[in-house]
């Protein structure tokens, strides 16, 4: 069953071992003085970011203007570009965790940056494109995280994962369950995978299952969601027609909510560009020849 909506079968077992464990705090990060790190920091707007995506940001700062960036200025970055409400303290915190002191930065890397480019996809396996969406629990105040896949022919989340954090391990299993879910093996033409710079995406660990499985692993420039445009169009769903309409009190509600949406969007809801199907008719279509669709640019 777990397979069929695409959920790597840790996520489901953590779940359930979370359920005999006592509610979670907000942060269990405590600063030397005793008092709790905010896992997060507000927008001018009061909109709360927390830390995982402000980490993205940036990421996302020192791959474009701002790689010779100290903290100081990426700081200063921060608060015009993405306009955050945030002190230098904080943002030198997050890049000693991200081991990006300037001093420090020399990014040795492994593996090559492939840039994402638009090309003409035929079919389904072609090109998956991967994000993570944050949401709040809001009885408790604590992110909890959603990486999906979604093939962009036929609007599939393909594999997700659900979680209290989000690591490159996690980024990693969660594509190697959307190759299972597609029964591709190693000899077989793999997809190309699209991601943005973020930690999990950038890690050795997740470029190392790119190689090992003969995927190409493009990231898109820093500042340009568009090239992510058919994930980031499913996290606008997600929000619209789930986040938004729930107010968790825990972790276990926003599981079932979520498992519920997604069996739902996979099944019965409607997709304008797939002829006003569902993906999961969608593709039965596709399989039987039933219709003829149109290549699309991504």
């Amino acid at each position: 069953m777990l397979s069929l909506v695409g959920i790597a079968q840790s996520t489901y077992y953590k779940i359930m071992k979370r359920k005999k464990s006592p509610p979670e705090a907000c942060d269990d990060r405590v600063s030397r003085g005793g008092r709790p790190i905010p896992g997060y920091s507000f927008a001018v707007d009061g909109k709360k970011v927390c830390d995982e995506e402000i980490k993205e940001f940036i990421y996302e700062a020192i791959e474009g203007d701002g790689y010779a960036y100290g903290y100081k200025k990426l700081t200063a970055e921060l608060r015009d570009v993405r306009s955050l409400v945030i002190n230098q303290k904080k943002v030198y915190r997050l890049c000693k965790e991200m081991n990006i002191l300037a001093p420090q930065r020399e990014v040795k890397k492994k593996h090559p940056r492939r840039l994402a480019r638009r090309e003409t996809v035929t079919g389904p396996n072609q090109q998956w494109q991967m994000d993570i969406k944050y949401g709040c629990i809001h009885a408790t105040g604590r992110f909890f995280y959603q990486l999906s896949v979604i093939d962009v022919f036929d609007r599939t989340i393909v594999a997700w994962y659900l979680g209290l954090s989000c690591k490159a391990d996690d980024a990693c299993q969660v594509l190697q369950q959307a190759l299972d879910n597609r029964g591709i093996c190693a000899g077989q033409s793999m997809p190309k995978v699209r991601t943005d710079n973020g930690p999990q995406f950038v890690a050795n660990a997740f470029e190392e299952l790119c190689e090992a499985r003969g995927i190409v692993h493009q990231r898109i420039p820093p500042n340009t969601p568009n090239m992510n445009a058919f994930i980031e169009a499913f996290h606008s769903i997600l929000e619209s027609e789930c986040y938004s309409r729930h107010e968790w009190t825990s972790f276990e509600d926003v599981y079932e909510t979520v498992y519920e949406f997604m069996v739902f969007y996979d099944e019965r809801r409607r997709h304008g560009s797939l002829g006003y199907r569902a993906p999961k008719v969608f593709r039965e279509l596709l399989v039987s020849n039933s219709i003829e669709v149109l290549p699309l640019v991504a």
